[in-house]
């Protein structure tokens, strides 16, 4: 048993996996790895062994080894020369046949992105250094808390940075990082007020996801402050209505957003996979409805310098 748990998370450390599935099928188990590329299958195993690996798990994260029906959510820490967080959370089907879903937290040390076009990393660093609201836009996986870390961690020198995050996902000891606890009254607009006593230069908020959250990152942007954070939409110019549709007005906006970005993780023939943005700000900001034509001729660029394969190019091109 413990061999299967090191290996496993050995495999999922070296992939740089963002999270593991156990997942039931049939009379097996099957185990997959989520990349910032997709999800491959690692093992396969009996039905008896999957249970086994998932006991392991809720016994050490503190969850409730007999109950697996009702969902439950745990964390441990992975030993290691770098430790590892995980986050678990786990469910039973109709059939009374339980999941498992591993988070990885990599620790900042471990954490660098490549960029597809590396003007766009200095680009996003100059306009990060106006203050304001820089929103960024991308499917999970594709490497946003990075970036935003990255970001900050560059002006973090002279500067305070303060984390508001459900969870933490990555611990930055120059950082003050603050979690996210709904049930301790501890919400994202909650800790941003209290954020503000500190008076910090940059907030990374994790995720802005509610009309309460969007309406305290508005105000800490309005207050002077750096605002850097993410929010779920299929393009940058998707981040702004996102907002609108989250009841913030249009003029507020226009005070605050500094610049709203779309990020996936495009894979290379010879390297890792590498971050390309679609990044819109000034006026762009309020002219552009999709994806702009620069994404698309970065793309027939990286193809051109063999990069990246045609497929791939024609994978991204609608973002």
């Amino acid at each position: 048993m413990q061999t299967i748990i090191n290996d496993l998370l050995a495999a999922a450390i070296a992939q740089r996996a963002s999270d593991v599935y156990l997942l039931p099928q049939g009379d097996t188990y099957q185990i997959r790895l989520r990349h910032a590329t997709g999800l491959r299958a690692w093992r396969t195993l009996p039905v008896e062994r999957g249970r086994q690996v998932i006991s392991y798990f809720k016994f050490h994260a503190n969850m409730t080894v007999s109950e697996n029906r009702r969902p439950q959510v745990g964390a441990m820490t992975w030993p290691g020369e770098v430790p590892i967080e995980l986050r678990f959370s786990t469910v039973g089907d109709f059939a009374n046949r339980e999941s498992l879903v591993m988070r990885l937290i990599y620790p900042a040390t471990l954490l660098t992105n490549a960029y597809l076009v590396p003007a766009q990393q200095t680009h996003l660093q100059q306009i990060a250094s106006r203050r304001g609201l820089v929103l960024l836009a991308g499917p999970t996986g594709s490497g946003k808390t990075t970036t935003l870390y990255h970001v900050a961690s560059q002006l973090s020198a002279t500067a305070v940075v303060l984390t508001v995050e459900d969870p933490v996902e990555i611990k930055e000891p120059r950082f003050m990082q603050l979690q996210v606890n709904p049930a301790a009254g501890m919400t994202y607009d909650a800790l941003i007020k209290v954020g503000l006593r500190h008076r910090p230069d940059v907030f990374i908020i994790g995720e802005i996801r509610d009309a309460a959250t969007a309406q305290a990152a508005v105000r800490a942007a309005l207050s002077g402050h750096l605002v850097l954070s993410t929010v779920h939409a299929q393009h940058a110019a998707g981040a702004i209505s996102r907002l609108q549709d989250l009841g913030v007005a249009t003029n507020q906006l226009r005070q605050v957003l500094t610049a709203s970005c779309y990020q996936r993780l495009v894979p290379r023939l010879a390297e890792g996979p590498a971050v390309l943005l679609d990044l819109l700000h000034g006026e762009q900001l309020w002219t552009t409805t999709t994806m702009t034509e620069g994404w698309r001729n970065n793309l027939d660029e990286a193809v051109r310098t063999n990069q990246i394969s045609v497929a791939t190019a024609r994978q991204f091109q609608f973002g």
